[in-house]
């Protein structure tokens, strides 16, 4: 029997391991301290931050505590002499207490301040207006509001002024709405306007522009498309088809994008979403207007052979062809697509020489690194681990940034161990944590290695420490306006000041988006701020892509990727269950992204998607009797139970606990009879439902995330490897490596494969 972990608690070090500061950022940052009519977007270097912003402040300390904890601190330091620090604290204090509609004392710290602290005088002004409309002082409120629009017109915090001196005089409505069309309170503004008439398509327009998200929306967005079409200009119809698209809803996309504006991405969208919609007859009358259109556009070679796979056999060999001589971005890909169709031709011969050249002419292409690992796999499969190892090898020298290049260094371990060769192995898996660390395949490795971090067997034990910072990091792009509001943890008005910033433009720098995913997450909005981040990584520009890479290289990327949400709530239950705190954080990561009221397909619903008869079933044994499936205390209690049982039903074992979750223990019990559990890592790769098996591999892929990002024994071991060879970044930003250093290769010659091999 394991020990009892139901007295033992889960260590949270306050200070943190890792520096919180978003200085050193290379790449396009813009420089900020301007309007956003005068800000330049050609500057690619980010603006230096102030001593007094970069110097330890106490009050930023407390930005981030509960207001009750943190208010005799605050007032201690807001009666100081007069510093950046005291006009911090009085600020702060004022907001809190004008929240707990203590209003005299909130007026009493706001008195003046304004001019002590004239970075944020608009934001003094704006709590100042609120204090005195609270307390129903209807002619200071109104002086202050007028004062506020008179001294800072352009400043975002007015258009709390604007929308209540609007009530009375609508002029102020109409100027929030031509002045501030992005603000929260304009488009409160519109949705009332469209109360009293519903018939005003600009005010439509204004809403699906700026709160495309917003689900109130989807039937405004459909009302201008089927009643308003012809006011509709080319850009308004761009941003139609962009939300379609973002929703995944690709066949309105594809009909929004024809009347978008004439360029190779809008019409291969029209085309690509008219294919998913399944009209290929109609999908394939906008492939050829791209390709007559735009005949050298990148997006044209990927047209082609999307227009391929809906045409006749020979008809789509003459279009792959033209993808292999005229695009070599998607030439590889399509000369795995020509030998498929010569295959079926029953041309063997001509379908293993274009396989043979995507290896020799495209050897870093995701095609060669997918054909290689499927050959791989045969081998290995087959008992031929050597060969398996020879396919394999090249994946990770040639195809560095490729998804399966972790995936095929940690099995050339896996089989260089079972060979007997412990040297080659070793290397192998120290290249994973190198050059992957935030790979499930990392955490593999480090089990491999002998780290203390928890298998498969053992992680649902573990209550490892974390090490985390109690004071914001300064955001990498912003004027100091929005980065003293985000120090400050006043994250609406953060948020709206960096939308005025950031203005209508649509286009952002990759810190930019970075800024807004981040945003997200600190209003609430888990799922589009994780979403937001993580699809940074889509970059087909050279220099996106580099800001990317050298955003990835910075702690706050990952922490705002893999952030603690219910966090006192996920640690209660997991105590109370006996279960790793950060396994059962990571499965909620996986299951809703953080989402308390979010709801399946399927049904299941809440933080850890518990199905309804399944919260019923837990309930009855638990004796709760009232609870809420959308309250995360009630959510976590239940679905924390169920994970308890599925690792009692297989003896702790996590990796089938995880597996139970997800497709229910009955499917796992046939699969254990089916392969059996020799070796764990084959077990994985045998899981017969696509679903279950990514499920596993990214539960565990987050598990081992919070751990190298918040644990201090793995975070620096990992930051030993870096120290050891400077070459190789623990960040996993770099693909770069030494090759001398992690060459693990037999010394057979790749031409010695037979055209038997290659065929295979």
């Amino acid at each position: 029997m394991r020990k009892s972990l139901s007295n033992r608690t889960f260590l949270v070090v306050g200070l943190g391991l890792i520096a919180t500061t978003f200085l050193g950022i290379t790449g396009a940052l813009d420089k900020w301290g301007q309007t956003p009519q005068q800000s330049n977007r050609n500057v690619n270097v980010i603006e230096s931050s102030s001593p007094q912003q970069n110097r330890y402040s106490p009050v930023l300390a407390l930005a981030s505590m509960p207001s009750q904890q943190r208010e005799l601190q605050l007032k201690q330091l807001a009666s100081a002499e007069s510093s950046l620090d005291r006009s911090r604290a009085s600020f702060l204090l004022a907001s809190d207490l004008i929240k707990q509609n203590r209003t005299e004392e909130a007026l009493k710290q706001l008195q003046g301040l304004d001019k002590d602290f004239p970075l944020l005088a608009p934001y003094i002004l704006l709590k100042q207006g609120r204090v005195y409309t609270s307390a129903e002082e209807t002619v200071k409120a109104k002086e202050t509001w007028h004062k506020l629009l008179n001294k800072y017109p352009d400043s975002p915090a007015v258009v709390e002024a604007l929308y209540l001196l609007g009530k009375k005089n609508p002029a102020y409505w109409q100027q929030a709405i031509e002045q501030f069309p992005y603000h929260p309170l304009t488009h409160q503004i519109a949705h009332k306007l469209l109360e009293q008439n519903p018939n005003q398509p600009n005010l439509i327009r204004l809403l699906v522009k700026y709160t495309p998200d917003d689900k109130t929306v989807d039937p405004l967005r459909e009302r201008l498309v089927q009643e308003y079409a012809s006011q509709l200009t080319p850009a308004d119809w761009q941003g139609i088809a962009d939300n379609y698209w973002q929703q995944w809803q690709y066949e309105k996309a594809g009909k929004a994008y024809t009347r978008a504006p004439h360029t190779p991405r809008n019409l291969y969208r029209a085309a690509r979403g008219t294919h998913l919609g399944g009209n290929q007859k109609e999908a394939q009358k906008y492939y050829q207007q791209l390709i007559q259109s735009f005949p050298n556009a990148e997006e044209t070679g990927l047209g082609l052979r999307r227009l391929a796979s809906i045409s006749s056999k020979q008809q789509a060999l003459s279009y792959l062809d033209l993808v292999i001589s005229q695009f070599p971005q998607e030439a590889a890909q399509a000369l795995i697509e020509k030998a498929e169709i010569l295959e079926s031709l029953n041309s063997p011969a001509l379908a293993a020489q274009a396989r043979q050249l995507v290896l020799t002419r495209y050897a870093n292409s995701e095609a060669a690194a997918e054909y290689r690992w499927n050959i791989a796999q045969k081998k290995a499969q087959a008992g031929d681990l050597i060969t398996a190892w020879q396919w394999a090898q090249p994946i990770a020298v040639n195809n560095p940034d490729s998804p399966l290049a972790p995936k095929a260094s940690f099995w050339i371990g896996k089989w260089a161990s079972q060979l007997d060769r412990p040297q080659e192995a070793q290397t192998a898996f120290e290249s994973v944590l190198v050059r992957y660390p935030q790979s499930y395949y990392a955490w593999r490795s480090a089990v491999a290695l002998g780290w203390n971090v928890g298998d498969f067997t053992t992680v649902r034990q573990m209550l490892p420490p974390i090490s985390r910072t109690s004071t914001r990091s300064l955001l990498p792009v912003g004027s100091p306006i929005v980065r003293e509001l985000y120090q400050l943890g006043l994250d609406k008005e953060a948020w709206t000041q960096f939308q005025a910033e950031i203005g209508a433009r649509d286009t952002l720098s990759i810190a930019e988006q970075f800024i807004y995913g981040l945003m997200k997450l600190d209003r609430g909005e888990y799922l589009r701020g994780i979403n937001q981040i993580w699809q940074l990584k889509e970059q087909s520009d050279p220099q996106a892509q580099q800001e990317w890479k050298s955003l990835r290289q910075m702690p706050e990327y990952w922490q705002a990727l893999f952030p603690f949400p219910f966090e006192e709530t996920i640690f209660k239950w997991s105590q109370q269950r006996e279960l790793n705190p950060l396994l059962v954080t990571a499965l909620i990561r996986q299951e809703s992204r953080f989402e308390s009221e979010i709801s399946s397909v399927a049904g299941a619903v809440g933080l850890m998607q518990v199905m309804p008869g399944t919260g019923q079933w837990v309930a009855e044994r638990i004796q709760l009797q009232q609870y809420s499936l959308t309250d995360p205390e009630d959510n976590i209690n239940l679905g924390t139970y169920y994970l308890d049982y599925t690792h009692r039903q297989y003896n702790n074992n996590s990796l089938l606990a995880v597996a139970s979750y997800n497709a229910g223990p009955g499917n796992v019990a046939k699969w254990l009879a089916r392969y059996g559990f020799d070796d764990p890592d084959t077990f994985v790769e045998k899981i017969p439902f696509p679903e279950t098996k990514g499920y596993v591999e990214t539960v565990f892929e987050n598990y081992w995330n919070y751990l190298r990002i918040y644990n201090p024994e793995i975070a620096q071991l990992l930051s030993r490897f870096q120290q050891e060879d400077p070459q190789l970044e623990v960040t996993g930003a770099s693909t770069q490596m030494n090759a001398a250093n992690y060459n693990f290769q037999f010394s057979m010659p790749h031409s010695q494969f037979t055209k038997k091999e290659l065929q295979s």
